[in-house]
């Protein structure tokens, strides 16, 4: 089973190759279209800002090619985010694939923006979540949020509740590090590459 990272010039690739290692899983880091295209699962994670990253997307083509993957699609924090329709970051359109919006933390209440630290996700739905508890904890870091919406598959509370999962058709996504996240992440990695 081959396995990609998508390259973008986005951070925190390092640390999903170390966790894909600890489950026994190999990936290639890549922006070779055809060797996105072929591969049999699809990791696109980041760590970074909204527009600098659609806009080296858009430059090399990568972000019609992602929109036309038909293998499954995991997007990690900033990967879920530009899968969304818009973002409140640098009022940037992103990919589209998901039709929620992704705004900003208001930091109302004394709420500490960014969010950092750990969280728990609940509302859990999708073979994504197999054998994962209602309320475990990941580990998130984002300023930025997608709102609840047809496609939330996994809620977090911070201010407001949040989507911090969404799936559509082959495409999946998650705010929170699952890398980062113990044994829940370790699990939701594993269910992913076993979709």
């Amino acid at each position: 089973m081959s396995l990609v990272i998508v390259k973008y010039n986005a951070g925190n690739i390092q640390s999903v190759l170390y966790a894909l290692e600890r489950i026994g899983r190999q990936a290639v880091v890549t922006d070779d279209a055809a060797l996105i295209t072929a591969a049999d699962k699809v990791i696109f994670p980041g760590v970074g800002e909204a527009s600098t990253a659609m806009g080296y997307l858009r430059e090399r083509g990568l972000d019609e090619l992602i929109r036309g993957l038909r293998q499954p699609v995991l997007g990690i924090c900033l990967g879920m985010q530009l899968m969304c329709s818009y973002s409140e970051e640098n009022d940037t359109s992103c990919l589209g694939i998901f039709e929620e919006r992704v705004k900003h933390f208001s930091g109302e209440g004394g709420l500490k923006v960014p969010q950092i630290g750990w969280n728990t996700i609940y509302d859990l739905r999708t073979p994504l979540f197999e054998g994962v508890g209602e309320n475990s904890y990941c580990y998130f870091v984002h300023g930025y949020y997608a709102a609840l919406g047809a496609h939330t598959i996994g809620k977090t509370e911070y201010g407001q509740a949040y989507s911090s999962a969404l799936h559509r058709d082959n495409f999946y996504g998650v705010q929170f590090h699952p890398e980062k996240s113990a044994q829940a992440g370790e699990r939701i990695l594993r269910n992913f590459i076993e979709m």
